[in-house]
Parts: C-alpha cells; structure tokens; sequence
C-alpha cells in the first residue's frame, strides 16, 4: 500500500509561480512511475504531468507544456510539480498519483493510487 500527501496549495495571481510536492509511504516509490491530475469544478480530472519511476522520462498535457516542471527525488520518495506562468484556467484541484509500473501513462485508470488533493486557485 501506497499513501500520497500532497503540499503547496495556494492562491496566486496570474503570471505567478507554485511548487506542489507529494510525499510517498512505503519502499517501492522509486519503482512507480507518478503522475499530476487536475479537476476543476464541474470538469473531469483531467492529465497534468508524468514522470517515469527514475526520472529519466516525462509527459505533459498540451495546456501546461512549457510552463510545467515535473520532478523526483527518490531518496525523499517525493515528486514535484513546478507551475510557473500560471493562468486562471490552471485554478483546480490537484491529485497525485502512482503507478505500479515504471513507464509513463495519461489515463486515469492507468494509476493505482490517489492523494487526497491539494486546492490550486489563480486569480485574474
């Protein structure tokens, strides 16, 4: 069993920078590949960002390409997300994930386990 803490909530204005973390349990998050989800309200959870289990690859959605870091320390068992130039469309909650696989995936389904979600609000 795998349990994901999210961090770094937080309000800020458009143009401005956030850095979420995931905190991981247990002794085989460096075999996970880990991913960053999204819902806004009203919407579907949708892919952010992807990173394979050692970091060497990694994926994003076209709407945060460019702007969207995705990271890992696996001697911390945490994964980062670096958002800069952020816009009010990027406002939403924002998951964590884990797969028990070390290659990259971008559905939902694909991941095994969930955070509980960390509140990301981008003001005009």
């Amino acid at each position: 069993q795998v349990q994901l803490v999210e961090s770094g909530a937080g309000l800020v204005q458009t143009g401005g920078s956030l850095r979420l973390s995931c905190a991981a349990s247990g002794r085989t998050f460096s075999s996970y590949a880990m991913g960053w989800f999204r819902q806004a309200p009203g919407k579907e959870r949708e892919f952010v960002a992807a990173i394979s289990w050692r970091g060497g690859s990694t994926y994003y959605a076209d709407s945060v390409k460019g702007r969207f870091t995705i990271s890992r320390d696996n001697a911390e068992n945490t994964v980062y997300l670096q958002m800069n130039s952020l816009k009010p469309e990027d406002t939403a909650v924002y998951y964590c994930a884990a797969r028990t696989h070390y290659t990259i995936a971008t559905g939902t389904a694909a991941y095994d386990y969930w955070g509980q979600g960390t509140q990301v609000t981008v003001s005009s």
